[in-house]
């Protein structure tokens, strides 16, 4: 696919927002050794957590700052801050070349593929500075099991399995049979750990080093015609074979006396034998266990159900190695009759009649490569859905023998069976293969139980999904802990006899601070100028915004029939409150409003543009029919191909005619009209950490992310956002600039290219260019320091996308001018973690039952010597607040964990509603 221009304006999330994307890999962080450690308990020959190994004594304690990103997750709040400020002529401007470059063909072309680091050699993450002091220090519960391990000799075996078998179940259920089989005779009595593909792990040699075992497994998918006779034996070939010895010395190095690289072989060893017998008895979804027994199952509808279970992984950190173990939810395939699923997952209630053809590949879509059971057979067969017939079942027909006879399904099924097909109008579900396809009726097959639902969910889906997972903090960490219960390490053979791991049963208590919010300065003429935030939130009504946005043309139009007798009224009452918060509101429309009904979006959209095509639009108020779905629709023929900046309204909320709802409004349109909510006091005053008094330290401020395509879209990009600070010292306007890429590829290929010119050659360009050009138009000086941003990055690309992106970066500066290098902090902010803060004391919570606003916790949980921390910067609603990490990859201008946590904790506060 060719790759599309990049489009250019305001709008965009600010540093860190979040990509909903899938999980994070689920790698080892890197780097590390420092602060408080364990010690070896003599009488078990067991390190336990809390004081450092016998070596010798141990650096001293440091920590890591907690801070949250600034746009995506700021403080809840009724007033916050400006993100983009461009007037109405730019805008247009803008919106047409985005137009051209998303429907042209580049006049450009890229000489270069993505940017290749200037040395290949793998950079040393940020080591952590000295712990954060500032703020009031409290305890906060985190939902890690610290765990302790006795001395052992951990080996590793490669296993290779003939006939290959992609199933991890499968390769499970093999090993199983050859534990058995040959433990006592064969394995030195040990009980072994395997990963259910290529690696077996044992807490002591093994009596060979290379061995060759057949095993046969009973296999129940036969096809005989009972169950004894059916079930046919397969013979598998196991190799065992040493591969090396994980040292668990290097563990205890690398977690408390500084050796720089993670043994992660050693903590893979050690995780496979905590993941062991879950694997076993539960459905595996990535780290996460799932089964009914683990917790309550619902509806989602569709025929979709969603399961609870619990996600698991053993962490390096400061204090040793931990267990994080969090709640999951996922949704899975209910276990019911086909024909019962295409009841719901279509809404098709009369299964007498044939289904239309969309119908029809929406149904094969949802059910290929599904297993289902065959009812009608004497014993338990399986098979997988391959497709759907074409026609329905009653026309189909088939060569039965090798005389070529040719007999109907349905006559197949009535004959051999005795089976009348019910529904004949239905099409077969088709298994075997395209080439030999064996087509069952829809009604003798089940869904088989524990097959996870991986297409995307509708929107009633989720919101059924979050209702039903949405726990209050009390409840969420006493199901983690009933999750360790059920897991019952201590009773398990393998984990702590065999392996000698003994995991804490109460979760960790951790030191934490809660950092004082920023002060807010709002303007001059309303009746409060400052505003100290509490618990997260605040409300502007006494205030008006620091710079108010100018609307001079505008109109309405209303999508929601039902609406039509509150429009004016509503108008009336939303101009009205823009004009009291501080924007210039011209009161009358500059073309009539318009209502029609939602199918005529496209059209009426049109005709508005033409109508105003003399004085352009700079605001368009609309009314969204209540019907989903077409808000995506609006944005894209608004923002895109009209030029038009846009305004939605929900009728519901508009109905209701809140005044907070108004505020928010006016909130939104002031920054889409080029207008700011409010700044720092700080940043006036330049003390934004760490700006001296007498020292300019000119800074931009950039936030970056990826957002990928929805699984089955494969023919979809993935698209880059870059936004960037477009002022100093205020910190409250950004420009944003937006580019496609292969779908899936995490690493931002634009912020640094060559392209070439049909005029000009060969020239520099890039994402991060276009921004520092920018800046400097609007600050007039070049920035001495970068503050990068980064969202999305799971541990294990954190080295490939430090590597690339900060190499792109300073290729980008050094393009400008050879002796333009400003230096460089570049920070991941991660939202897909499963570390949960709770409060140790009642007393320490906000409204919600949530920890702080402000909480930031940089030792015990966070790495053992990176720089990384959590901070928790807005108010709870409902459910259980999630902390965000930041991890620095490098920081070159030498911040404090003090500094960079609280500056990350006040641009929080800057935050844009749009």
């Amino acid at each position: 696919m060719a790759m599309s221009g990049r489009r250019r304006g305001g709008g965009g999330r600010g540093p860190g927002q979040d990509s909903r994307r899938g999980q994070p890999s689920p790698s080892f962080p890197r780097g590390g050794g420092c602060c408080s450690g364990r010690v070896r308990d003599s009488s078990r020959g067991r390190r336990s957590s809390g004081s450092p190994p016998p070596y010798t004594s141990p650096p001293s304690h440091q920590v890591a700052p907690a801070t949250q990103p600034p746009p995506p997750y700021a403080p809840q709040t009724s007033s916050s801050q400006q993100y983009q400020a461009s007037s109405s002529s730019a805008a247009a401007s803008v919106s047409r070349e985005v137009s051209l470059k998303l429907t042209l063909e580049p006049q450009a072309e890229t000489t270069d593929s993505p940017i290749v680091p200037s040395s290949s050699k793998a950079r040393e993450m940020q080591k952590r500075p000295r712990c954060g002091g500032g703020g009031k220090p409290c305890t906060v519960r985190a939902n890690h099991f610290f765990v302790d391990v006795a001395d052992i000799d951990l080996h590793h075996y490669d296993v290779s399995i003939t006939p290959e078998i992609t199933s991890k179940k499968v390769n499970r259920a093999i090993i199983q049979r050859l534990i058995d089989l040959y433990q006592q005779s064969h394995l030195g009595g040990r009980l072994p750990a395997y990963d259910g593909r290529k690696s077996l792990y044992t807490a002591g040699a093994l009596p060979f080093e290379s061995n060759n075992f057949t095993v046969k497994l009973i296999d129940g998918d036969g096809s005989g015609s009972s169950s004894s006779s059916a079930r046919k034996e397969r013979q598998f070939k196991v190799t065992i074979k040493m591969a090396s010895r994980p040292e668990l010395h290097h563990l205890w190095e690398f977690l408390f006396r500084g050796q720089p690289e993670c043994p992660q072989e050693t903590i893979q060893a050690l995780d496979v034998a905590l993941r062991a017998n879950p694997s076993r008895d539960y459905t595996v979804v990535g780290r996460s266990f799932f089964k009914p027994v683990l917790g309550e199952k619902g509806e989602l509808g569709g025929g979709i159900e969603y399961w609870m279970g619990y996600y698991q992984s053993l962490r390096p950190t400061q204090r040793g190695l931990s267990l994080n173990i969090d709640l999951s939810a996922r949704s899975f395939y209910q276990p019911i009759l086909v024909t019962q699923f295409v009841a719901k997952h279509l809404r098709h209630a009369n299964l007498n009649n044939p289904l239309s053809d969309q119908d029809r590949i929406k149904l094969k879509r949802a059910l290929k490569g599904v297993k289902v059971i065959l009812n009608h057979m004497e014993y338990a067969k399986t098979c997988k859905i391959v497709g759907i017939s074409r026609e329905p079942i009653k026309q189909l027909r088939f060569t039965l023998d090798d005389q070529g006879t040719n007999v109907s399904v349905v006559e197949y099924f009535r004959d051999k069976y005795n089976i009348v097909v019910r529904y004949a109008s239905l099409p077969a579900l088709q298994c075997g293969s395209e080439a030999k396809p064996v087509y069952y009726p829809m009604e003798l097959c089940s869904i088989v139980e524990g097959q996870r639902y991986t297409k995307k969910l509708n929107d009633q889906q989720v919101r059924t999904l979050l209702t039903a997972t949405c726990q209050h903090p009390t409840d969420r960490g006493g199901n983690i802990r009933k999750m360790v219960r059920v897991n019952n390490f201590k009773g398990n053979e393998l984990v702590t006899k065999e392996f000698g791991i003994k995991v804490q049963e109460e979760v960790a208590l951790v030191d934490a601070r809660v950092l004082p919010a920023p002060m807010l300065k709002y303007h001059g003429s309303g009746q409060e100028q400052r505003v100290q935030p509490g618990s997260g939130k605040w409300s502007m009504t006494n205030m008006q915004m620091v710079n108010g946005g100018e609307v001079g043309s505008w109109s309405c139009v209303n999508f929601c029939l039902e609406f039509e007798s509150k429009l004016q009224e509503f108008i009336k009452n939303l101009v009205e409150m823009c004009i009291r918060k501080g924007i210039n509101f011209c009161r009358a429309p500059t073309i009539p409003f318009w209502s029609a009904r939602p199918a005529m979006i496209d059209q009426i959209l049109l005709d508005v543009y033409k109508e105003s095509i003399e004085r352009p639009l700079k605001l368009l108020i609309i009314i969204l029919p209540y019907q989903t779905g077409s808000y995506g629709k609006i944005k894209r023929v608004c923002e895109t191909e009209l030029d038009i900046v846009s305004q939605c309204c929900q009728p519901r909320k508009a109905a209701d005619a809140k005044v907070q709802y108004f505020e928010n409004l006016a909130l939104k349109v002031n920054v889409k009209v080029g207008g700011r909510y409010t700044v720092l006091v700080d940043s006036i005053q330049r003390n934004l950490p760490p700006v001296k008094p007498k020292e300019e330290n000119t800074t931009i401020i950039f936030g970056a992310d990826v957002t990928h395509p929805q699984p089955g879209e494969d023919s979809s990009s993935s698209i880059d956002a870059v936004v960037a600070s477009m002022d100093w010292p205020e910190v409250t306007t950004y420009r944003g600039v937006v580019s496609a890429q292969p779908d899936r590829e995490e690493i931002i290929r634009d912020l640094y290219k060559i392209v070439r010119d049909p005029k000009q050659g060969l020239v520099h360009d890039g994402m991060i260019r276009e921004l520092l050009f920018a800046f400097h138009r609007n600050v007039k000086k070049k920035p001495t320091r970068i503050i990068f941003y980064r969202d999305g990055v799971s541990e294990g690309q954190f080295s490939q996308v430090l590597d690339s992106e900060l190499d792109a970066i300073r290729k980008a500066c050094s393009s400008i001018e050879e002796a333009f290098k400003p230096k460089v902090t570049f920070v991941v902010v991660q939202k897909r973690h499963r570390t949960r803060l709770f409060a140790a004391h009642p007393k320490q919570t906000d409204q919600s039952g949530n920890i702080l606003p402000g909480t930031v916790v940089d030792s015990s949980i966070c790495h053992p010597r990176e720089f990384d921390f959590y901070l928790n910067s807005h108010a709870g609603i409902q459910g259980t607040s999630k902390p965000t990490h930041y991890h620095v990859l490098i920081d070159e201008n030498s911040f404090t964990s003090d500094q960079l946590q609280k500056l990350t904790f006040d641009l929080c506060y800057t935050y844009a509603l749009n």
